[in-house]
This record gives C-alpha cells, sequence and structure tokens, in this order.
C-alpha cells in the first residue's frame, strides 16, 4: 500500500460475502473468514487523512473514502471488533450466517467513510438487511416475528434519511454530507437526524433494539451490539455536533435505559437496555458539542464497542451452555462456568466506569465535559446512570447468573475454545485502555486535554461503585428478577398497528367478504345464464349455419357425381338442356 493508496476496508468483507457460498466442504473453509478483518485494520491503520475513491456519475460526485481522524477512530475499533466477532462465531458452520455479519460489517464500513448521503444511504440500508438476517438464522417464530419488526423499523428509518436527503438536494443541488449548524437547520436535516436517531435507538425510536437483539443469535447479537447504534453515534457527531436537542435526548436515553435494564430478566434484554443508556452518554455528548464532550463520545463509543462486545459474549456463552438466558433459570454456575464468569466481569466493571478499565477513561470525559460546558443537569443525570449501570450489569446480572442458587443441575454445552479466545481479546483490551488510556486518547479527533486518574476521580468512583455495591447486599432479596417481559413503547407500537387493522384492514376484508358473497350469488347466476345463452346460440346458429351448408356442398357433391358418367352422348344431351335453359332466360328478359 502506498502512502496515497486507500483500500476499502468494505470491498475485503463484500468478496468475502460473494465468495463463501461457492466454497466447497464442511469447514475448512472458516480458517478463511478472518482474512477481511484483518486485511481491514492494516488498511485502516495505514490510511493516510485525505480523499479516496470519487465516483462521477449523473453530474454527481460521489465519495467512497473520505478518511479523517473522525472516521478513522471508528473504522479503528470497527475492525478489531469485526475480528473479535469473527473469531467468536468460527464454530458456526452455516455460511448464511458468515455472509451475513460480512455484509453488514462492510455496510458500517461503507457508512464510515462515506463522504456524501447517497452512498451513506445505500451503505446503511446494507446494514439493516444484513443484520435482520442474524435475527432470522436463530430459526425459530419468536426471532422471526421480531426480524421483520427489526426490519420494518429500520425501513421507516431509512424513509426518513432518503426523504432527508432527497429534500435536501432539491434544495442545494447535491449530496454532500457535512456538519449543520444549529443556526441553520432546515426541514431536510431534521428529517436526516430523525432516520439517523432511529439507529441510534432514541427514545421513544428504541424499542427495536431490545426487542430484536434478544433474539438474534449467539454471534449475531455480538456483531449486532457493535455496529448500528455506533455507526449511527459517528454520523450523528459528523453532522450533528452541538445541537441541544441530542443533548437532552441523549441523557433521557441513559437514564430511561438503565432503569428498564435493572427490572429485567433476561441477560441479552439487560445488555440490550444497556446499549441505549450507553449509546445516551455519547449521543448527550455529541449534543453538547464541546471539543472535550465529542472525544468523550468518541472515546465511550470505542470502548463501548469493546466491553459490550465482551459482555454478550459472556451472555451468549451462558445462551450457548446452558440453552437460556434467563436469570430466573439460572444460577449456582459459577463454579462450573468460572471463565465465563470471569471475562464476563472485566466488561462488568469497564461498563461500571471501574478505574483502570476502558470505561473509567472514557466515561468521565463526557460527564466532567457536560459540566464544565455549564450542564450541570445533564452531568449529574449521567453520573445517575452510571450508578444503575453498576448496579445492574455490574452486580444483578453477574449475581443472579452465576451466584444466586448454591447448585444448578442444569445440563451444560461444551463451550467452544474459540469463544474463549475472543472473550480473552476484548477483555485483554479493555483492561490496556484503562492502564494506559493514551492508546485511546491519540485516536480521538479533537486534541485531549484530559486527566483521568486523579485523586478526586478515583475516589468518587470507588465511593460511587462501593455505596452501590451495600445497596445491592442491602436490597437482594427484593430486587430478585421475575419471569415475565416488560412492557415498553413496542406496546404503543403494536397497539398502533392493530388499531390500523381494525380501522383499515378489517372494513377492507369485510366489504372483499360481502362483494364475495355478492358475486357468488348474483355474479356467478348471471355469468352461468350468459354461458347457457351463448351455449343456445352456438347450437342453434353458428352450428345450424356452418352444418346447413356442410350438409348443402354434400348434396351438391353426390349430385355431381352421378352426372359424372363417362359416356360422352350424356355430356352432349346436358349440355343441350344447359343451353335451351340459358336461351329460354333470355329470351324472357
Amino acid at each position: 500500500m502506498t502512502a496515497n493508496s486507500f483500500y476499502h476496508p468494505s470491498l475485503f468483507f463484500i468478496a468475502a460475502a460473494l465468495i463463501l457460498p461457492f466454497l466447497k466442504g464442511e469447514s475448512w473453509w472458516r480458517w478463511l473468514t478472518p482474512i477481511p478483518a484483518i486485511a481491514a485494520i492494516i488498511s485502516v491503520i495505514t490510511v493516510k487523512s485525505g480523499m479516496y475513491g470519487e465516483i462521477h456519475y449523473l453530474h454527481q460526485t460521489l465519495l467512497m473514502g473520505r478518511v479523517d481522524t473522525l472516521s478513522k477512530v471508528f473504522a479503528h475499533v470497527f475492525a478489531i471488533q469485526a475480528l473479535i466477532g469473527i473469531i467468536y462465531a468460527f464454530h458456526v458452520k452455516e455460511k448464511a450466517h458468515h455472509v451475513a455479519s460480512m455484509l453488514y460489517v462492510a455496510g458500517s464500513f461503507g457508512c464510515t467513510f462515506a463522504g456524501d448521503f447517497l452512498t451513506l444511504f445505500i451503505f446503511w440500508e446494507l446494514m439493516a438487511v444484513a443484520s435482520t438476517f442474524l435475527v432470522w438464522l436463530r430459526k425459530n417464530p419468536i426471532s422471526t416475528r421480531a426480524g421483520f419488526r427489526y426490519l420494518l423499523f429500520h425501513m421507516f428509518g431509512g424513509l426518513f434519511l432518503l426523504g432527508g436527503l432527497l429534500l435536501r438536494f432539491n434544495a442545494v443541488g447535491d449530496f454532500s454530507f457535512a456538519h449543520v449548524m444549529q443556526a441553520d437547520v432546515q426541514l431536510y436535516d431534521w428529517l436526516i437526524m430523525i432516520g439517523f436517531c432511529v439507529n441510534a435507538a432514541a427514545i421513544p425510536l428504541h424499542a427495536w433494539l431490545p426487542d430484536a437483539y434478544p433474539e438474534a443469535t449467539v454471534p449475531g447479537a455480538v456483531f449486532m451490539c457493535a455496529f448500528t447504534t455506533k455507526t449511527a453515534v459517528y454520523v450523528l457527531a459528523r453532522g450533528f455536533a452541538g445541537f441541544d436537542i441530542l443533548a437532552i435526548a441523549g441523557t433521557a436515553m441513559a437514564v430511561y435505559g438503565v432503569l428498564y435494564a435493572c427490572i429485567e430478566n433476561d441477560c441479552r434484554r439487560i445488555l440490550s437496555y444497556h446499549i441505549i443508556s450507553q449509546v445516551g452518554y455519547m449521543v448527550a455528548g455529541i449534543g453538547v458539542g464541546t471539543a472535550m464532550t465529542v472525544n468523550g463520545a468518541v472515546a465511550h463509543a470505542y470502548a463501548h464497542i469493546l466491553y459490550k462486545g465482551l459482555l454478550f459474549m459472556g451472555a451468549g456463552c451462558l445462551l450457548y451452555a446452558a440453552g437460556t438466558s434467563k436469570l430466573t433459570e439460572l444460577g449456582g454456575l459459577v463454579g462450573r462456568l468460572p471463565w465465563v464468569m470471569i471475562l464476563y466481569m472485566v466488561g462488568a466493571v469497564s461498563i461500571s466506569g471501574m478505574p483502570f478499565f476502558n470505561g473509567f477513561v472514557s466515561k468521565n470525559m463526557t460527564i466532567l465535559g457536560a459540566v464544565e460546558a455549564h450542564r450541570l443537569a445533564i452531568g449529574v443525570l449521567l453520573e445517575v446512570a452510571a450508578v444503575g449501570t453498576f448496579l445492574s450489569v455490574g452486580i444483578k446480572l453477574p449475581y443472579f447468573a452465576f451466584f444466586a442458587k448454591s447448585e444448578n443441575n442444569i445440563e451444560l454445552k461444551p463451550i467452544p475454545i474459540n469463544m474463549y479466545i475472543a472473550m480473552g481479546i476484548a477483555a485483554g483490551l479493555c483492561l490496556a485502555q484503562g492502564l494506559f488510556p493514551n492508546m485511546l486518547y491519540h485516536l480521538l479527533p479533537n486534541p485531549v486535554h484530559f486527566e483521568p486518574y486523579t485523586g478526586w476521580t478515583l475516589l468518587q468512583a470507588f465511593m460511587l461503585l462501593s455505596f452501590t455495591g451495600l445497596g445491592f447486599y442491602i436490597l437482594r432479596k427484593v430486587i430478585v428478577p421475575h419471569a415475565g417481559r416488560n412492557f415498553d413503547f413496542d406496546v404503543i407500537y403494536r397497539l398502533i398497528g392493530r388499531a390500523f387493522i381494525n380501522l383499515v384492514c378489517k372494513p377492507i376484508a369485510f366489504f372483499d367478504g360481502h362483494w364475495t358473497e355478492v358475486y357468488r350469488t348474483g355474479g356467478m347466476r348471471g355469468l352461468m345464464g350468459a354461458a347457457a345463452g351463448a351455449r343456445w346460440f352456438d347450437v342453434k346458429g353458428i352450428d345450424t349455419v356452418v352444418d346447413g351448408s356442410a350438409y348443402t356442398v354434400r348434396g351438391i357433391g353426390r349430385i355431381s357425381a352421378k352426372l359424372q358418367t363417362g359416356k360422352l352422348q350424356d355430356y352432349l344431351a346436358w349440355a343441350s338442356v344447359a343451353a335451351l335453359v340459358i336461351y329460354a332466360v333470355v329470351w324472357w328478359k
């Protein structure tokens, strides 16, 4: 690779997705699946900032590769997480799963490097379609329905994005994707932002996430937790940093997500709500819009992809081994799955902001940045959400999954070694970035003037975590998880759907049913009568004429045959008779 070249990571994953279906054999081809991710890592590390891959089409300039500090930091973690996810899914023998995950990652890279809205939209929709198959490939009725709801919701968001970019093109004459100033915002900018916020799972457009992610395949959920929402964070940071409404929306997400996580029973559903909460930190930081909070949002996105992937891998191991991810059915497994518990806890303390792990060095940057920007309420609410995070993910989930029962005789399926390897890589990165925060800080889009490890920040973190742990210990018998599913905004969506069926579909069905009956009683009888009349006309009219003509011709033919005796004198006699007849006719006239 030369200094001025750029091999787009999407090309590696698309090529792999196209080639995999044609490779024969049961399992050898799985050794090829890490190649696109390794190539992507090399490409992202070696590429220089610049504009690559301009395409001129229909008098428009499409830009496939806008490489700068913002796109590079997201591409950097996407490439690493793609490799971790592929290793975690290495045991999967179904090619369709690997093809779907490859196309999904390709879509995310395409959005990250897109320099115009049209290119962004194409890859945006590729992400939506490919990720849907990661839900459907679990192949049960619940995942099938969840996949359809997931796809419909993303198509809904895609329509907002498409409508916005078309209105913008009509107004300005191009598809360029640039930052929008809050004072200059137009209707089409709001539509585009709504499309982005659907993928970011902003309240109340979030219910697709806890509905679909828990129903995805075990490795599919690991991919999904990393790419869709963080790609949305990237485009919001690219286009709408400094919008006050995002600061408010992000704070609401952080608190709302953590509250629901505290009352859920399913491990992957708990983690899904925490995606909403953690993405809320990022959206809030982008909304505040200072260099420090944008850095914090980007750093937290990077850290979140690693530790959230690790948490989903841990929950996936429980689901893979025990056949369930419900806390009411787990417990007492620490002695039987010790490494799953240890590696999971690395992700749990990372997301909780424990010092010396990557969540600590990223989350505080956003919170303190909000306070320095005189957005005290936002900073306080984000700190409250951090307490709930440790309570639900750092204590409640591991306690009831691994410790709550003295023993659990549930039959466990052996966990493939590749799943442990992937978790180990993610855990190592979470710890390394916490110990050496400059590993993360030097990638950020703005200069970093922040010291994560001070006496006050360490004391504050340990006090919050300690008191949260004490509170859980006191209330551990009160906050026992309960079987069942909690209501969320998806109830409203379903009510709207049922109302549509009652107000539109049922009246149409009623009319169609009665029309069918009218047609059966009146229309069919009319048609049968018309058919009988046509048959009568055919027999009495057409057949009579045709058959009469045939009989006449046959009679003439028989007479002619009798007249042809072969005797000359007969012919002369008949000729004389004919001549006399003709003469008589002429004479008569």
